[in-house]
């Protein structure tokens, strides 16, 4: 049996957003696709990570693979996190998780859709349900970030709903190993 080798990390463009006053947008749910919205506060570690790679997988979200089952639970099982399902036809088809901070700000964790929701219209809508929920509990700012890797026009779409620029900086990711997904598998 070989060895799982390391994998070159891969540089990443990385900007952080910030926005100051929520959405001035209104959107109607798109009315020829089943959807619906379910907040899970106490999400199944499985299926969290269910979501997290479903997700996650193409635009290389690793942080969250390589937590052990404490460490995950202590992230998003606090009063301070929301994670909110997205269902199209009956079935999961992405998420958003925010996490109210100590000083006011709220931070956009993860948001996304999988790869069979792309291209229905449905991602513009589901980040402004995600904004409207967090904007509900009147933070100060929301902030996020997004990379090189993600989807290429994630930040063209957080632009548009009111986020600015606030900082830019290279950093790299290390994919994951065969033995980091082997074990990953065996949490599902």
């Amino acid at each position: 049996m070989s060895k799982s080798k390391e994998q070159k990390p891969i540089r990443i463009h990385v900007t952080e957003l910030e926005m100051t006053a929520p959405p001035k947008a209104h959107m109607i749910a798109p009315s020829n696709l089943h959807i619906a919205l379910m907040r899970v506060p106490e999400i199944p570690l499985p299926f969290y990570r269910f979501l997290y790679r479903q997700v996650g997988t193409r635009w290389e979200w690793v942080d969250r693979v390589r937590m052990d089952d404490a460490e995950l639970s202590a992230n998003i099982h606090n009063e301070r996190t929301t994670v909110t399902v997205f269902y199209l036809e009956g079935a999961p088809a992405g998420f958003y998780e925010y996490q109210q901070q100590d000083d006011g700000v709220t931070e956009l964790v993860h948001f996304g859709l999988f790869e069979r929701a792309l291209g229905l219209g449905v991602g513009k809508w589901f980040l402004l349900q995600g904004l409207k929920a967090m904007w509900a509990d009147k933070p100060e700012k929301i902030i996020t970030a997004t990379n090189s890797l993600d989807h290429p026009r994630a930040l063209q779409l957080y632009q548009q709903f009111g986020f600015s620029p606030v900082a830019t900086y290279e950093s790299e990711i290390r994919p994951l190993t065969d033995a980091e997904l082997l074990s990953f598998a065996r949490k599902l």
